[in-house]
This record gives structure tokens, sequence and C-alpha cells, in this order.
């Protein structure tokens, strides 16, 4: 198509193989190349150039967009550092089957899996990640480096701050705060505030220790 957009891709693990299914699944981009320090060398594959990460000021062009396709929430904030490229430069990727408010706000770098839900008044901060059928509420709002994992719900007006994972199926009911860099636990259920740093599991959902600055559980 004369219209697609040409889209680089940073990082070329599974979640990035997730990122490359949906970018051929969406309307209006194709990929020009895929950057990994994986390689050590460029080559060219089915027509998309391969190479480490420092070859993106040799293969960027007027136009192109970028994706950090990284599922680690730490790693892909220290690539958007590393790399220092502009806000503007970064795409917002939405899967056809996902649907998406006309009164939702996303910032770039955002990525919606299939099959997602983000309803009016939601605020979803740069190079979060909403992944498969996961629900947004109206009225919730997200810090930049989220991850909101396969399966879960954020409830009306929840507040979710940097870098925090919600995991695979939680539920988190309205009003209610998560901190910066926390990580609530597959299947939790939170009733109730946490605090930056911290780790949630249970239903209902209880602190059960302090987790160290953008640790990251798997």
């Amino acid at each position: 198509m004369q219209d697609e957009r040409k889209l680089i891709v940073i990082g070329d693990g599974g979640h990035s193989s997730v990122i490359q299914d949906l970018i051929s699944s969406s309307r209006g981009y194709s990929i020009l190349a895929i950057l990994d320090d994986r390689y050590s060398s460029r080559f060219i594959h089915s027509g998309i150039f391969f190479g480490p990460i420092d070859e993106l000021a040799a293969v960027i062009q007027k136009g192109t967009k970028l994706v950090i396709a990284i599922g680690s929430n730490d790693t892909r904030k220290n690539m958007v550092q590393r790399i220092g490229m502009p806000a503007d430069l970064y795409a917002t990727i939405i899967h056809p089957s996902a649907f998406v408010s006309k009164k939702a706000l996303l910032d770039n770098g955002t990525v919606v899996m299939p099959n997602a839900v983000i309803n009016a008044g939601a605020v979803i901060g740069a190079h979060t990640i909403i992944n498969s059928g996961s629900i947004v509420e109206h009225d919730c709002s997200l810090a930049p480096y989220v991850h909101v994992c396969p399966g879960s719900t954020l409830t009306g007006a929840v507040s979710v701050g940097e870098g925090t994972q919600i995991s695979a199926g939680a539920t988190l009911v309205p009003g209610i705060s998560i901190g910066e860099w926390s990580v609530i636990a597959a299947g939790a259920v939170v009733t109730k505030s946490v605090p930056a740093f911290r780790m949630a599991a249970g239903c209902p959902a209880k602190i059960i220790k302090r987790i160290g600055s953008r640790e990251r559980i798997l």
C-alpha cells in the first residue's frame, strides 16, 4: 500500500514476535527494519533489514516511526533513553480487534494487543503495553512504561504509576492507586491502594514484599 508508513522495530525477542504479528495485522504500517544487539552484523531477510541497535541512525528515514518491542518495563525505558529519539517518532499501534474509545488518550509508543478494551476518559502513558484481552475502564490513568498483562481488568478511575506491572488475570477495583514500579501478581484482586515498589498478591491482595527499583517479576 502506498500510504503505509515504515516502522523500525527495536528488539527481537518473544514479545517482539507478537508485536511483529500485530503490525502485520494493523493498517498503515509495514516493517522496514528489526534491530537487536543479538545481531553482530547487518543482513536482509524477506525484505527486512536486521542488525544491531547501533544501526538505527543508518536505517531511519524521513517519515519512519519506531516501536520498542521489549516486554520488560525497565528495559523498555532504558532503551528509549539509550536511543534518544524524539517522542513523536514513536508509533502507537492498535490491533484491529481492540476497542479504544475516541475519548481515551494514548501517548506515543503505546501498543494495544488483540481484544483489549480501553474505555472513555482513560489516559495511557508513553510506551505502555495493553496486552491481549485486558480491560482498562473509564477514567483510568496509566503512567509511562506500564504493562497491563493478558486478561487483567482495571475498573473505573484506577491510577497506575510508572513502570508497574499488572500481571495476568489481576483485577483492580474502582478508584484505587498503584505506585510506581510495583507488581500486582497474577490473579490478584486488589481492593486497596498499593504504594510504590511493592508486590501485592492474593484475593483480596496483600502486600507480600518490597521490591527494588525497577525490579521485574517474570
